[in-house]
């Protein structure tokens, strides 16, 4: 009986089709891994990815040796897909209040974001909820965690960044790897970033790499920098909602699309001339909206706080992340 009902589940219920889409990418992902070190040598393994099949690895060692990270089985294994494009995320928020639209999953809890790897689905999915009155936003990612699940497999999908970024990416799944508070969503996506951006500048100093140090240490600087504006943001936003009732919906709408005016020409005039690895056009193209608010401070959320962790512990990372793990866990 309880075989029968999950089969119903799967086959019938949208969650139960999701999931299955799921498993099954997931399963032809995991079906396509070769060994990393064994890429690395052979002969017709074509040298640019060679070359970031190697820095994977370093990356990893350093996660595991420097900074304290679990890997477990993690990025040992490369899986060379058939699109540019591994999942479309799917993010929603409500217009008249800061407050997400969430999913729930089974194990992991609830999540403010959904990923797809149907493209079309995904499509229909921020259609609808455009549709339901929603504020949406939909964006690609080139990697994923399983949370120590699976034997995460590097993807070709994103192994087509930067090498900074590659390096970044390596340690903020690992991380997830190691930790991961349930349904925390922003924290642990927030913690993520912190070691990811702080561990790439320890990663590229170790190596004596100036030019990629400098790169990396400029992409925190604009993380820290755009963390500070999103939070900004949020809270005028906050301020506006609380001077209006709840069912004021108009009105409030109105107030916050005012508060996105200012903001935008806080960006263009202010915080567009600091940043550093960003277009010069990004400030007036990046939309603004309660969606892109919300799902821009999940990876974004009081990065100064852990920064200032960091700073206390005297720029040792490994204990910076100890000392983050034990706040959380209430020790």
């Amino acid at each position: 009986m309880i075989g029968s009902a999950l089969v119903l589940f799967l086959a019938l219920t949208p969650m139960g089709c999701y999931l299955s889409r799921a498993a099954y990418e997931e399963a032809r992902i995991l079906a396509k891994r070769q060994p990393i070190e064994r890429l690395v040598v052979r002969d017709n393994t074509e040298p640019a990815l060679k070359a970031k099949l190697q820095l994977v690895l370093a990356a990893r060692r350093f996660a595991i040796d420097s900074v304290g990270l679990k890997a477990e089985e993690s990025f040992t294994t490369f899986s060379q897909l058939d699109r540019d494009t591994l999942v479309l995320v799917v993010s929603a928020a409500y217009p008249d209040r800061l407050a997400r639209k969430t999913w729930w999953f089974p194990v992991v809890g609830s999540f403010p974001y959904k990923g797809f790897f149907d493209f079309g689905k995904a499509l229909e999915t921020a259609h609808q909820l455009k549709e339901e009155g929603y504020d949406v936003v939909v964006g690609p990612s080139s990697a994923f965690s399983t949370l120590g699940w699976f034997n995460d497999p590097l993807v070709s999908t994103t192994v087509k960044a930067d090498s900074v970024t590659l390096v970044n990416t390596v340690l903020h799944e690992l991380l997830h790897t190691t930790f991961f508070a349930k349904g925390k969503v922003s924290f642990n996506e927030s913690f993520a970033t912190f070691v990811g951006g702080r561990g790439a500048e320890h990663f590229f100093r170790a190596a004596g790499d100036t030019l990629r140090l400098r790169r990396a240490q400029d992409d925190w600087h604009d993380d820290l920098l755009l963390g500070a504006f999103w939070e900004r943001t949020a809270r005028e936003i906050d301020s506006v909602f609380a001077l209006l009732p709840d069912s004021a919906r108009t009105e409030r709408i109105a107030a916050r699309d005012t508060v996105y005016t200012h903001a935008r020409k806080r960006l263009v005039d202010s915080i567009g001339p600091q940043l550093k690895t960003y277009p010069a056009d990004w400030v007036t193209r990046v939309p603004l909206n309660n969606a892109v608010l919300m799902s821009r401070r999940v990876y974004a959320e009081r990065l100064d706080y852990f920064d200032s962790v960091y700073v206390a512990a005297g720029g040792d990372l490994r204990e910076a992340i100890r000392r983050v793990i034990a706040v959380s866990e209430g020790k």
